[in-house]
């Protein structure tokens, strides 16, 4: 059945609203011979589909770009190169780059921000991750308060900010080297506290793996630890807490990343 047709049982009430609803949680996806594009992983999961940029040739980025914009649909696509941007841009102008998060947004719908969400950073060599992680907060509907530079070798800069850190209902904390950051703010603060490692650090750091295994064995409670340099993971989480915090119903929603 067709979406027109179905509209059209809905209005002749030959189907009830919950049916149709339930009928256009399982429609195909749409082939692009390439990739799969699930257009309505939204009404499942309560977000849409995200794009991981890295490894895609710019021809199919462009592609599944072009059905997005066709669609009139919110993108976000995380992990992109200023290369691929470029090219897609020919094709997509309404796309956007961030440079320090690279992600390729397309935005045709644009959602009031609620709640908070505070990214904090070690320092200012995980700015990048943090911003994948605030980009993809604000993306689906966050406020996000960015905290960055506030790592344990300088504590008094971290204290100095708790009041701002109080205020959000999730706290994102980004850190490499010895990854002390997350168990920290644990300490201190009464909101869940997401963790993200980062590959930074000399040889010893083992790209990451040192703040990894510092943050999973931290004795502060109330932590959740995402990969190393997961910072789209971290903000998809903190969004997810932020609205039930926030007693939000699913607005745009989000979903897993298209491989």
């Amino acid at each position: 059945m067709e979406i027109h047709e179905l509209l059209q049982k809905v209005k002749n009430d030959e189907i009830s609203l919950k049916d149709a609803e339930q009928y256009l949680k399982t429609l195909p996806y749409e082939d692009l011979g390439f990739a799969k594009l699930d257009h309505h992983r939204a009404l499942r999961s309560g977000f849409g589909e995200v794009v991981y940029c890295a490894g895609k040739s710019q021809e199919h980025l462009a592609k599944i770009y072009e059905s997005f914009a066709h669609r009139k649909s919110n993108v976000l696509g995380t992990r992109a190169s200023q290369e691929q941007f470029d090219y897609v841009k020919q094709y997509v102008p309404e796309a956007v780059y961030d440079p320090m998060a690279h992600t390729i947004t397309l935005k045709f719908d644009e959602h009031e921000k609620i709640g908070l969400v505070a990214v904090c950073t070690g320092g200012t060599s995980d700015i990048s991750v943090a911003e994948e992680a605030a980009v993809t907060a604000e993306f689906f509907g966050s406020k996000v308060e960015r905290i960055y530079d506030v790592g344990v070798a300088g504590i008094h800069r971290l204290f100095a900010k708790m009041e701002q850190i109080q205020r959000a209902n999730c706290v994102i904390a980004v850190a490499g080297m010895e990854g002390a950051l997350a168990g920290v703010i644990a300490g201190v603060v009464d909101k869940p506290v997401i963790a993200v490692p980062t590959s930074v650090g000399y040889g010893a750091n083992f790209g990451g793996l040192s703040a990894l295994l510092t943050m999973l064995n931290s004795c502060a409670e109330g932590i959740a630890v995402v990969n190393i340099d997961n910072g789209f993971g971290a903000g998809y989480m903190a969004t997810q807490i932020n609205r039930l915090a926030q007693g939000a119903g699913h607005g745009e929603k989000m979903g897993e990343k298209s491989k």
